[in-house]
């Protein structure tokens, strides 16, 4: 009878800690600990840099099973700042992103394929201006652990470029892309 409870246990135990390993967390934009920049060609002479203020998300990790890792993200395209109140009002204006009648894009991952050495590749859906286009971020892991107030967090870096065309964004002068760099770190749910 112990040997069975032993083992039952044991088992029990070995079970727990295994899908101990998957961890849900949620996107840390609030206390800033996670960012959504993009940096866009002004007329072929130089580039404008900004970032989305307002975004929130989720995202899974398994570090024993990286494949079944997933994210998804909201941002407010109305929080668009490019540090300049002109310019931005002309960003957000129906002549390219159009954030008053768009005024979310999402992301949703579709696919997580592990690299090796913590680079990833996060394929999903990003909806943008009405419009969903297929896109892969070229991620990669930073690290995980205990913070100083008794959490977990784990971060993540990552970049894509996105085809205005694509998404039926106007396109200025020579600059047909914008290049997007995310920083996300989570808090374990």
């Amino acid at each position: 009878m112990k040997k069975t409870l032993l083992a039952v246990g044991l088992a029990a135990s070995m079970i727990a800690s295994f899908g101990a390993s998957a961890a849900d967390y949620v996107i840390d934009s609030k206390g800033a600990h996670a960012s959504i920049s993009f940096k866009v060609s002004h007329l072929g002479y130089s580039f404008i840099k900004g970032r989305f203020n307002k975004f929130d998300g989720e995202f899974s990790y398994d570090p024993n099973n990286i494949n079944a890792s997933s994210v998804e993200v909201n941002v407010d395209t109305t929080s668009l700042d490019s540090n300049h109140a002109e310019r931005d009002k002309h960003i957000r204006s129906a002549d390219f992103i159009d954030a008053a009648k768009f005024s979310t894009a999402t992301f949703k991952s579709t696919k997580v394929v592990d690299k090796g050495d913590g680079k990833l590749d996060v394929m999903g859906d990003l909806t943008l201006h009405g419009h969903t286009k297929s896109i892969t971020i070229d991620a990669e892991f930073i690290g995980a652990g205990q913070d100083p107030w008794g959490g977990e967090r784990a971060g993540f870096e990552g970049s894509t470029r996105l085809e205005l065309k694509d998404f039926d964004i106007a396109v200025m002068g020579p600059a047909s892309y914008v290049d997007m760099e995310l920083h996300i770190e989570g808090v374990k749910k």
